[in-house]
């Protein structure tokens, strides 16, 4: 059962409905803010004294972080409840995109926190439900949909990945391919690999290329990610033979619509990882365990990575993929992604 209500809670996030968190250190039920409106916040809410629960990152971008109440980096902040805390502020705590151009109201007091284990499960939640990181919460009646952080843990260790589909996709740059097709109950949109070439029994030169609608299909140049795409496939066929894996994993796992708002705050003037901070999200959430499944499905256990990112290293090898080679994958930099490639070879580890 705890894929089925892990799944019903993201579909109730996303809907606007209340989700319930219950955790050992005691039981938060959650209204995300993002699809929230004044309607559910009443229904939500009726006394209206629901605070409100940031990240981390968020509430140090509002100045709350320092306050003894938020003193740990580790915790989401719970905001008090005041009678300026309507739904529109709330919205604004929620999205930073906006505030430089809406003056926040205040001032506002960061409150304890006893329920910290369930505070954590509810910004992992919003992180797979691909909304912002904010909640009201509640203390009182349980929604309909109760979950726990291990029904959380489980969710997200889960891959319960098989092969779906398989024919033959001729390329631009590689005729020789084959397409793959992978799903998981646990999560919408299908993973796919590009088979390029025949195996000759050497291990395949593999690029994990996670998806990039701006950059692959709209032609983004803020971003390397069109480039790189055609370029490992490229290089695959160069080699002979190789496996191109295209991750459903947008704006480093947080979503499409996440990932605009980061672009908007990097029109503020703020590089990728603070954009992604200030949003309430990890730095990189992308989970690369499913491209070793992927990879392991395929057959295929030792492998030459096409990457400057060590960090696929690592949890291509934490997840029992041999990886005997890293292949650089250096492409030249245009006036509008400078920035973007310096702050990943400073800021991320990335190695040109």
């Amino acid at each position: 059962m705890t894929a089925r209500t892990v799944a019903r809670a993201i579909d109730s996030i996303r809907r606007g409905w209340p989700v319930t968190i219950a955790a050992a250190d005691g039981d938060l039920t959650l209204l995300a803010i993002e699809t929230a409106d004044r309607v559910r916040l009443a229904a939500f809410d009726p006394d209206t004294n629901a605070p409100v629960l940031l990240s981390t990152g968020r509430a140090a971008t509002l100045k709350l972080g320092n306050q003894l109440a938020a003193a740990s980096p580790e915790c989401p902040v719970l905001v008090a409840h005041a009678p300026w805390l309507d739904f529109d502020a709330a919205f604004a705590l929620a999205d930073p995109q906006f505030d430089l151009l809406t003056p926040l109201k205040g001032p506002f007091r960061a409150i304890d926190l006893e329920e910290k284990l369930a505070a954590r499960a509810a910004l992992r939640l919003a992180t797979l439900a691909g909304v912002l990181p904010a909640f009201f919460v509640s203390r009182g009646d349980a929604a309909d949909i109760i979950l726990t952080p291990d029904d959380i843990d489980a969710h997200e260790d889960s891959l319960r990945l098989t092969i779906a589909a398989r024919a033959h996709l001729p390329v631009t740059g590689a005729e020789q391919t084959e397409i793959v097709a992978f799903r998981t109950p646990e999560m919408p949109g299908e993973h796919v690999a590009l088979m390029i070439g025949s195996p000759n029994g050497a291990p395949p030169l593999v690029r994990l290329h996670s998806e990039c609608l701006t950059g692959d299909v709209l032609g983004s140049l803020k971003c390397d990610c069109g480039p790189q795409l055609d370029a490992a496939i490229a290089a695959i066929a160069a080699s002979g033979w190789g496996i191109l894996l295209y991750l459903r994993q947008e704006g480093r796992g947080i979503g499409l619509i996440n990932k605009l708002r980061a672009y908007a705050l990097q029109d503020q003037g703020f590089d990728t990882v603070d954009a992604n901070t200030r949003l309430g999200f990890a730095v990189d959430s992308r989970d690369f365990a499913v491209a070793a499944r992927m990879l392991a499905l395929l057959g295929q256990t030792s492998v030459r990575l096409l990457t400057n990112n060590p960090q696929k290293v690592a949890q291509l090898e934490a997840a029992g993929i041999n990886v005997i080679e890293r292949v650089a994958h250096k492409l030249p930099a245009n006036p509008h992604n400078e920035r973007y490639l310096a702050t990943k070879r400073d800021r991320t580890g990335h190695e040109f």
